[in-house]
């Protein structure tokens, strides 16, 4: 996913300019003293008043924030007009800590400016602001105007209208309709006091000091209380991001499935990273659901059992291999198979041109064996420094642990960085011509990314050929929030090509050995419904087993209120054919505020 920020609580930055695909028309303002925060704001999401001094705006402040970049606060109208399309509240960006306290009246006069977070190339809604502002506060000690109250009964059940194709797809200059459309709904609330009550936490709290809630508690729920993304078209209308204007110390410290009871208000802002955001005046009180971590059964005798875990940039300076080493050992039972995404070499981020593992793999495995688990052996190709994407410097890679107790790899030599693995046949099957080996590792689909690992694995005499995957991220895509709708997904061009040759690889081993054993799995970085997961599957080479899970237990990662699949183990007819196998989601690290990686790893149990 994109990655996140580290001035995630300072990203406004204002700038007076809205995207080009937009179409900002600008009006002669009224008279001064007759322009209100409801004409400011208009019945679209670009003002009227766009690039235009007004005066003497008046409001009541509902909001102030001290930190990060975007300082400033929100007024409100204590007499709002009759249209449900016009916002009464709007933001005032003053750079400096604001003099200004809530319940202040305040007449503010300045430039209206759209503002778009994250900047027009981001694809994203732009927020109405007045900038440069002149303030004069008028009284002090006012009752702020009432909160709106966000819940299942008043935010839609359709996300958003399509886009105005003559916009290139924008939203922007739309008529805003918020009995129809959530982000219309959402929208039309921009810069007012809103309140949720009794809200489940569906995203758990990060390292931003942020969470995520939904105000419709049944909306795609699932029994460990997250709300799953099941398609394109079911965006899950309830979510809504929270941030606080209080101390960071004060936050609470959510799970999944956790509670806010009580009242939580404050004026509603639009950022970058999730786009609308409830920033609390007043936070409700965490009623913990007491989430537990999951384990998945032990593989039988006969039965072997192939897991996948990102274990998200480790390198040897981190302090979780012994959480990490726990979470295999105990929760994943110790599969015999282990293919591991985001192990970096063993200077970690420094970009000094180490581009070895072993230090990093083996303290893993030394940590493990301390946990009681078995010494598993391993097998990986260093890449080209720097080729391989990722965090700049850390070079990572897959590796396959195995247990050597339970199964063998066989090795095959001239497997390196730039040299593609084939398929040959041996006594009349399937074999690798290298192993470990890497899948056409200098084609373009796999530019500034992790080149597929495959091998040959042998259980109980019978050959099993597993690919090691880490594909493009989905950065640089539009999020749900987006002014273009339906967003852009332009990393997914990569991906599908990709999966393209990932696929090709495997029915080239099918084309020899039709019953041959395959499993394709790792970090996909996509959906299992999606187009890249179709290309994979291919005419029936490879099938994502995740979907022998019900919907509702379809997820590996949570994003922005989403629980998500982005990782996956594909498994050839062989194996699906019998039915002969179990698939667990472990869900150990996404739902939970203090994970060791925010992907949940997955396990496959067959018999080959």
């Amino acid at each position: 996913m994109p990655s996140k920020s580290s001035a995630r609580l300072a990203a406004l930055t204002v700038a007076a300019v809205c995207s080009a695909a937009s179409a900002v028309v600008l009006t002669s303002p009224a008279h001064a003293d007759s322009v209100r925060i409801h004409d400011i704001q208009g019945t679209t999401r670009i003002s009227p008043y766009a690039g235009q001094k007004v005066a003497d705006v008046a409001g009541i402040v509902t909001g102030v924030r001290t930190y990060g970049s975007s300082k400033g606060f929100w007024i409100q109208d204590p007499n709002p007009d009759a249209d449900p399309a016009t916002s009464d509240g709007v933001f005032v960006f003053t750079s400096s800590t604001p003099k200004v306290a809530v319940g202040d009246s305040v007449t503010v006069g300045g430039t209206v400016s759209e503002y778009v977070p994250g900047g027009t190339s981001s694809g994203n809604q732009s927020v109405t602001e007045i900038t440069k502002p002149t303030i004069t506060v008028v009284s002090s000690g006012n009752a702020v105007p009432a909160a709106t109250v966000i819940d299942a009964d008043s935010v839609p059940d359709a996300y958003t209208a399509a886009g105005d194709t003559a916009a290139n797809g924008s939203i922007n200059g739309l008529a805003l309709d918020p009995s129809a459309y959530a982000l219309d709904y959402y929208e039309s609330l921009e810069g007012m006091n809103v309140q949720v009550a009794d809200t489940r936490v569906v995203t758990a709290t990060d390292a931003y000091t942020e969470l995520w809630v939904t105000v419709k508690p049944r909306e795609h729920a699932n029994r460990r209380g997250g709300t799953v993304y099941g398609s394109y078209d079911s965006q899950n209308t309830g979510r809504l991001q929270i941030q606080s204007l209080g101390s960071t110390a004060a936050f609470p410290k959510a799970n999944v499935g956790d509670t806010l009871t009580g009242t939580t208000d404050g004026p509603l802002d639009y950022n970058q990273y999730g786009g609308y955001t409830l920033v609390a005046n007043r936070i409700g009180a965490l009623e913990s659901a007491g989430l537990q971590r999951e384990s998945t059964e032990k593989q039988r005798h006969g039965e072997l059992a192939v897991a996948t875990y990102n274990v998200e940039n480790l390198d040897p300076s981190d302090a979780t291999f012994e959480e990490h080493a726990s979470a295999i050992v105990n929760n994943l039972k110790s599969p015999d198979i282990v293919s591991l995404e985001e192990i970096q070499d063993n200077t970690g981020a420094t970009d000094d041109g180490t581009t070895a593992a072993d230090v990093t793999v083996n303290k893993l495995i030394d940590a493990i064996v301390a946990a009681g688990g078995p010494r598993y052996d391993w097998r990986s190709v260093d890449p080209v420094n720097d080729e391989d994407g990722g965090q700049p410097g850390g070079n990572i890679r897959q590796v396959f642990l195995f247990n050597p107790e339970r199964v063998s790899f066989t090795d095959r030599a001239g497997g390196d960085a730039t040299t593609a693995v084939g398929v040959t046949k041996e006594h009349g099957k399937a074999a690798l011509t290298a192993s470990p080996g890497r899948i056409d590792p200098t084609n373009a689909a796999w530019e500034d990314s992790r080149k597929p690992l495959a091998g040959e694995f042998v259980f109980r005499g019978r050959t099993v050929f597993v690919i090691a995957n880490h594909f493009n991220s989905k950065g640089g895509d539009q999020g749900l929030t987006a002014q273009y709708q339906p967003p852009v997904r332009k990393s997914e061009v990569q991906r599908h090509q990709q999966a393209t040759l990932v696929n090709a690889f495997v029915k080239s081993i099918l084309d020899v050995q039709k019953n041959a054993d395959v499993i394709a799995l790792g970090d996909i970085n996509d959906f299992e419904f999606s187009d890249t997961a179709k290309i994979l599957e291919g005419d029936g080479e490879l099938w994502s087993a995740i979907k022998s899970l019900p919907r509702s237990e379809r997820y590996t990662y949570d994003y922005q209120g989403n629980q998500q699949v982005l990782d996956q183990i594909l498994i050839s007819p062989s194996i699906r054919r019998g039915c002969d196998f179990e698939y667990d989601s472990v869900h150990i690290n996404s739902e939970f505020n203090d994970q060791i990686s925010d992907h949940d790893p997955q396990v496959l149990r067959f018999h080959p």
